[in-house]
């Protein structure tokens, strides 16, 4: 819904804030006083066209916020900034965006009726959902018959249709899967091995001898062993020292067994020329291996396991080709067969509606109106994706598409026609799938007496289900309303300001007054507060 309207500089007014609550509220006021303006506020929130020329005389720039309460009970806040000169700009909690980002944000909560391009039942797409919803249409079939043949386009297309590209591929995956085999990588660390190795055999000769000198310091003559002996027997059997002995007896035996791992190291060091170049050969090929199928060899062994599985498809694909396209040509039939189910339950519900409608518009002072549903009929579009909604406002008019009816009024009332149809007011919750707000602006132009009435009541349904926001003139229409918000003109100082506040209780049955006689006689004040009691 929407929750909170701000608006500064537009128009003729200078500021208004206003807090709008679930159900229908009416917005009155006398011609001129700037009703209009808050609708016109409203467009600008959803991505409405900006004209410098609603700029109030003297300010720099005219600004609209609104804050908006979804569905799930989350928060967003548009707002729109028209300069008296420049491109206007566009806020979405108060980060810059884009006017596209705020009608999408728009899409599916607020839905303007009248002389304004956001209108969502305008478009092909929401007539031809809002006919399946009347009709109960089933579309899980067509859905996913169509989702079939769309994933075989796919696969048949992966697979590889070009036969000289086929060709190419298969090539150059024989050649990258035969070196990949031949080079046989199976370790992904194979690389640290081998850079070990090499570190050993380049330099074999000084490694021995190394070896070989640090024995000589450990076990040779005056070695490093005998001088731990020779402490031993010093220190044997005198209790001061025991402590020392034990350390010295540890480190004796430790000096034993790296004797002989020297020795056993020092001994398996030879100088192998063949192996060091084959142990570099190697490691230059992971090296360009790397270079063309990965940075690590995990990943070109994975290169290697994928190039296989795509070697192997290509290689069957005569075999999976006709598979593909078996299933392709079952998925077409069962789509052709789902859409046609679709066309003719499309067809049989559109007369249902358009005579919905009309019995609606006959209630709304539209007794003359006729209403078609156009569902497509031309061969290719036998699941008649192709809807449009006709109307012809008075006898002897032709049918046309709603967007080209030129009564703002007119078709403020056909839209509430539609809007009460598919809303099923009073027997299944509502359309869910219809925005949270409407806003109706001339649904009333043309409408008097009874048919004021009805239009009132037909708002009033409409608002069981969702928020309700109507510009009019009529009292009848305003007393249906839960709330009343009043908008006046004054002139201050040689400047024109608008006022816009709610009303309630004695306030609001001087303003049904004010509406149904132009004063607050006794007899209007009676009548108000009968209407307003309903």
């Amino acid at each position: 819904m929407l929750a909170e309207l701000l608006i500064e500089n537009l128009g003729v007014i200078e500021r208004a804030a206003l807090v709008f609550r679930p159900g229908m509220t009416a917005l009155t006021g006398e011609t001129g006083a700037g009703k209009t303006m808050l609708v016109e506020a409203i467009e600008l929130l959803v991505g409405g066209r900006a004209d410098p020329a609603v700029v109030r005389h003297g300010a720099a720039e005219a600004r609209v916020d609104g804050r908006l309460v979804l569905a799930d009970g989350t928060e967003v806040v548009l707002s729109r900034v028209v300069p008296a000169e420049g491109r206007s700009r566009a806020y979405v909690n108060g980060r810059p965006a884009t006017v596209a980002s705020l009608a999408e944000h728009a899409t599916g909560v607020i839905d303007l009726h009248g002389q304004h391009a956001h209108q969502s039942l305008l478009a092909t797409a929401t007539q031809r959902a809002a006919l399946d919803r009347f009709g109960a249409i089933d579309l899980e079939p067509l859905r996913a018959a169509r989702a079939r043949v769309t994933e075989l386009d796919a696969e048949l297309a992966t697979l590889g249709g070009d036969e000289r590209a086929r060709a190419r591929e298969i090539d150059l995956l024989r050649f990258q899967v035969g070196e990949l085999d031949a080079a046989g990588v199976d370790d992904p660390d194979e690389d640290a091995g081998l850079a070990a190795e090499e570190a050993t055999l380049a330099d074999a000769v000084a490694h021995r001898e190394a070896g070989g000198a640090a024995l000589e310091a450990l076990r040779g003559e005056q070695s490093a062993g005998d001088a731990l002996a020779a402490a031993l027997h010093a220190l044997a059997d005198r209790a001061p020292y025991a402590g020392l002995h034990t350390r010295l007896a540890g480190a004796s035996a430790e000096l034993d067994d790296i004797a002989a791992e020297l020795r056993a190291v020092a001994e398996t060091i030879e100088e192998d020329p063949a192996r060091l170049d084959a142990v570099r050969q190697r490691r230059q090929l992971l090296v360009d291996l790397r270079r063309k199928y990965g940075d690590t060899l995990a990943e070109v062994m994975a290169f290697h396991a994928a190039a296989e599985d795509r070697l192997r498809e290509l290689e069957q694909y005569d075999r999976r080709a006709a598979e593909l396209d078996r299933a392709r040509l079952v998925a077409l039939a069962d789509a052709d067969k789902a859409a046609a189910e679709v066309g003719r339950a499309r067809r049989a519900a559109a007369p249902r509606l358009a005579a919905a409608v009309e019995a609606h518009l006959r209630e709304l002072a539209m007794p003359n109106a006729a209403v078609a549903v156009e569902v497509g009929t031309h061969a290719d579009d036998h699941p008649g994706d192709q809807v449009r909604f006709l109307l012809a406002a008075n006898p002897g008019s032709p049918l046309l598409p709603l967007t080209k009816v030129a009564s703002g009024g007119e078709l403020a009332r056909a839209m509430l026609a539609l809007r009460l149809v598919l809303s099923g007011a009073g027997t299944d919750g509502g359309d869910r799938s219809a925005p949270a707000v409407l806003v109706f602006d001339e649904v009333d132009a043309g409408v008097g007496g009874v048919a004021a009435s009805a239009v009132g009541r037909a708002l009033a349904d409409l608002a069981e289900h969702h928020q309700v926001l109507v510009v009019t003139h009529l009292a009848q229409v305003a007393a249906a309303a839960t709330e009343q918000v009043v908008v006046t003109k004054r002139v201050d100082g040689g400047a024109t300001f608008t006022d816009v506040a709610p009303v309630a209780g004695d306030a609001r049955v001087t303003e049904v007054a004010r509406m149904l006689a132009g004063d607050e006689s006794d007899a209007a004040v009676a009548h108000a507060r009968q209407l307003l009691a309903g």
